[in-house]
Order: structure tokens, then sequence, then C-alpha cells
């Protein structure tokens, strides 16, 4: 049995009678890389406060790191705050040194681990500038450094990736990639799909406090339809008899019909089990002409529309 991190059983924060968290469950497994993800309001850095006992539940028990308070554990926590600071005349190499010390590093072993942090994820040549004059990227991956210069077993990085250029972003998967394979378990939150899609092993999926999925990416690519999406003239009411088909309906928002209206862009829906070549081969041999043919397997984009897009778009226009 896979040995638990962090456990939260029917968790509840409460303002009033709003429900910012809203019966939560889950449980984290050593090592993993495991993401919060859903739209902006969605309960994903309250969740996270609550966790570390920043704030307190109104019900619901939390377990982290064997402990039932953060508080008694907080020197094997590294945790990465939404709004992000520094202290501004301290230089880079010593901020870093800094945080590892507040954690239990001696000096010399801080500063040690400072310097090589700072090579090895392209900081070196800013070790000695002050935080003042560094760019908000180099700012940003400065803090992320300090949070787990001490290498902490749980890692918790409230929404890393805002405000980060493309290659800080490579940079930082890098580093979260690094500290896996190292043993430690982070959880990360972001409500940008594509990198819980590449890094993550398990998601959780939040829409107004409510957990609405939680499981591996895979898991949740297969809680939506398979497509195939073709465009052609002919007659294609033969594909409905395909072993795994679902359903064959006309693409009425994006069908490019020509004028005598017989061309036309269908919607094909098939089981997991099913091959689309399959559907293309069906096509040949039954001599059903296509213009177009297209194929892409679900991403957790698709999935985040799917299942929350509907309750994000009515959310943002409260």
């Amino acid at each position: 049995m896979t040995e638990s991190v962090l456990d939260l059983d029917r968790v509840v924060k409460t303002y009033g009678d709003f429900k910012a968290i809203d019966n939560i469950s889950l449980s984290i497994p050593k090592g993993s890389i495991y993401g919060f993800l859903g739209p902006n309001g969605a309960g994903k850095t309250t969740t996270i406060r609550t966790i570390l006992e920043i704030i307190k539940p109104s019900s619901g028990n939390i377990t982290i790191l064997g402990s039932d308070s953060a508080l008694d554990v907080r020197d094997r926590i590294g945790y990465l705050p939404e709004e992000k600071g520094l202290y501004k005349t301290m230089t880079a190499w010593s901020v870093i040194q800094y945080f590892a010390m507040l954690k239990g590093l001696d000096r010399s072993s801080a500063k040690n681990r400072a310097w090589a942090m700072l090579e090895k994820y392209g900081l070196k040549d800013f070790g000695n500038a002050r935080i003042e004059s560094l760019s908000k990227g180099m700012g940003q991956k400065v803090q992320v450094l300090a949070a787990v210069a001490h290498e902490p077993e749980l890692v918790i990085l409230d929404e890393p990736f805002s405000g980060l250029d493309p290659v800080n972003q490579t940079v930082l998967e890098e580093l979260i990639r690094d500290m896996a394979r190292n043993g430690q378990t982070i959880v990360f939150s972001t409500h940008v799909m594509q990198h819980a899609e590449r890094l993550c092993d398990q998601i959780l999926l939040i829409a107004r406090g409510r957990k609405v999925f939680d499981g591996t990416v895979a898991e949740a690519c297969a809680t939506i339809p398979r497509r195939v999406l073709l465009e052609t003239a002919a007659d294609i009411s033969s594909i409905i008899q395909l072993p795994g088909v679902v359903s064959v309906d006309r693409d009425t928002e994006s069908s490019s019909e020509r004028a005598d209206g017989d061309t036309g862009l269908w919607l094909i829906e098939i089981e997991e089990k099913v091959n689309p070549q399959d559907v293309l081969r069906h096509c040949f041999d039954h001599q059903i002409a296509l213009s177009r043919f297209e194929f892409s397997e679900p991403s957790l984009h698709d999935v985040f529309m799917h299942l929350v897009g509907e309750q994000a778009r009515e959310h943002s226009f409260r």
C-alpha cells in the first residue's frame, strides 16, 4: 500500500454563508506530483492555506506527514505562497541561505546549498545581485529556490508558474521533476492545464470549492468522449453500425457547407477502446470520399471545459 503524505477528510471552510471549501476529501501519495486545478476563485489557495494551518477549517480533518498539525512538521514542508515577496535589499544567494537556515540548516551548509541551486537553475551570475535589481521572473525563481532549499519532504507551491516567461516555466518544471526524482512530494496549484498535463501523476479539479474530479490525467481525459471529425459529401449513415461508435452528428457550429448543402462536418463519437483508424478504414471500404479527417486525444483543457467550464464562466461574471 502506498504511503500517504497528506490526507483531507471532509474538509469544509465557511465564511458566513459562503463555503470556500465544500466537503473535500483526498489522499496524496508519497513521491507524487499532485496538481490542484481550477478556475480563479475555485478554492485552491484556501485549500492550501487550510492544509498549512494558516487558516483553520470549519470542519473536517487534515493529516500531514503523519501529524494533525502542519505547524508541528513545518521544517519538513516547503511552501511558496501565491503572493510573492522577498527582502529587496538582500542578495539572491543570501535570501536562499536565510530561508534554509530558518528551516534548520547551519550557515555554511545553507550557503553552499544556495550557490549550488543558483548554478543548477541558471542564476549563478546573479547570485550577488540584490533582489530589487532582478527581473520579476528571476525574483520569483529565487523565491521558489528559497522555499525548497532545505529539501523538504513535502513541497506546496501556490500558482508557481504565474508571471514566468516560457523559458523560466520550463526551468521550474525541471526543478519539480528533480524534486520528484529525489523522492519528495510536490503539490502545486494552477489554472493553466498544460503544466499539469506535463507534470502531474494525479490531479484534483476544484470548482466553487467542490471536488469535481480526483485521479490521474489519463482518468480525467477518459471522462469525456473521443471524437473523430469528418468532412464529406457522401452518405455516412453506415458508420453508426461500426462497433464502438456511439453517435454520428453533424457539427453545426463549425460546418463548412457548400451552396448545395451536401458537404459538411460530422462528429463521430467513439468509445475509448475503438481505434480511430477503423473509422477511416470503413470510409475507404465503403467509398466514402473524405475532404477532411481529424482525430486528437482529449486534453486536460478539454476536460476542464467539459467539467467546470460553464461554472467558471458563470462565476466570473458574479
